[in-house]
């Protein structure tokens, strides 16, 4: 398949209100859309957003990776997404090529994206509503989701002294009642002595699982086997190969963001592998644009129906593409609706270095 066009756009999408993630806080999301136009004129569009804090390459590296590519790709593979044949590319390079890749694939076919993914593919994919650790809002806020029909919350711990943390869990369980899975994250922020004492102050408490709640990853396997807290891997995939993961088996699920393991497809691979292991996978976002979540959304719809973390769109003041996405739903259809198109307005053309200078 001939590429008639590789145009680079550039954006920067103000957040609802400021975001502490990394390290750092975060008042705009950067990041680059790949567009993709065949001889045929169909057209596929891809998301590339480094995490400040989380991703390795910054966005300039991602840039310049990205520039290499559009001087070096002319033609695609049908069959195979460009990347497999490629020297490695930073992971979020990686979901934005494989994500062009599945959508022009798809737009030549007349086909729904989660179709090129695999062959079957639910209409539907349910999300999971993410909880902020404002103590004073978030009882109220648990109480909102589940009367909005939310069947799974998430809840960041680790910020506070751990004894706060399990009492601001117990109140949050109790608000959302049995019907509703508790999911926590913890981001790394425990040594051992303090996740064994979290562990004994929710005794009882009904948690789905607490994402990567220890500072030495390495400890997971003493942690589960001490106290019996259900633990899910998130920052671990990043370097996760589908042979290491049956070292892993202690873990509940495995958390998959395409932007930081490296793309749709070894993304797909790696939750395929973790559920024939028995781990669950979970497909969750990296606060990429509306371009990125739609592929997302495809992914989750053909891996083993769990609810998907892409709650993180709340946070983007404005997007690229008209109209937003309607994600503010616990159910959504996995094929966003025709009318959905990229506002070129947004956006800032890249050129070629040389073109630039």
């Amino acid at each position: 398949m001939r590429l008639v066009a590789f145009d680079l756009y550039r954006y920067r999408l103000p957040l609802a209100s400021p975001l502490p993630i990394g390290g750092r806080v975060l008042e705009v999301r950067e990041g680059v859309l790949i567009r993709w136009q065949s001889a045929s004129g169909a057209v596929g569009w891809g998301d590339v957003a480094p995490l400040p804090g989380f991703s390795a390459e910054p966005i300039e590296a991602a840039v310049t990776h990205l520039r290499r590519l559009r001087s070096a790709l002319a033609v695609l593979d049908p069959e195979r997404p460009p990347a497999d044949g490629m020297a490695p590319l930073p992971p979020s390079v990686r979901f934005g090529v494989d994500l062009a890749w599945a959508g022009l694939i798809a737009a030549e076919a007349g086909r729904p994206l989660p179709q090129v993914l695999a062959p079957e593919a639910r209409p539907t994919v349910a999300l999971n509503a993410l909880l902020m650790d404002r103590d004073d809002d978030v009882v109220a806020d648990a109480r909102r989701w589940r009367e909005a029909g939310y069947r799974a919350v998430k809840l960041k711990v680790g910020r506070v002294p751990v004894r706060e943390d399990a009492a601001r869990v117990r109140r949050v369980a109790d608000a959302l009642g049995p019907d509703v899975a508790l999911r926590l994250d913890a981001n790394r922020a425990w040594t051992m002595d303090q996740a064994v004492a979290f562990a004994g102050a929710v005794a009882g408490v009904p948690i789905a699982y607490v994402e990567e709640p220890l500072a030495d990853p390495a400890a997971l396997p003493a942690l589960v086997a001490q106290t019996g807290l259900p633990v899910a891997l998130d920052e671990s995939m990043t370097a996760m190969t589908e042979a290491d993961l049956a070292h892993h088996t202690y873990a509940r699920a495995v958390v998959l963001k395409p932007t930081l393991v490296g793309g749709l497809f070894r993304a797909l691979r790696l939750g395929w592998a973790a559920h024939r292991l028995g781990m669950q996978p979970v497909v969750s976002a990296a606060f990429e644009s509306g371009v990125g979540l739609q592929g997302l959304l495809a992914l989750a719809a053909v891996l083993p129906a769990a609810p998907a973390g892409l709650d993180t769109y709340r946070w983007l003041a404005r997007d690229v593409v008209r109209p937003r996405l309607a994600l503010g739903r616990p159910v959504l259809e996995a094929v966003s609706p025709a009318g959905t198109r990229v506002s070129l307005a947004a956006l800032e053309p890249l050129e070629d270095e040389g073109e630039a200078r």
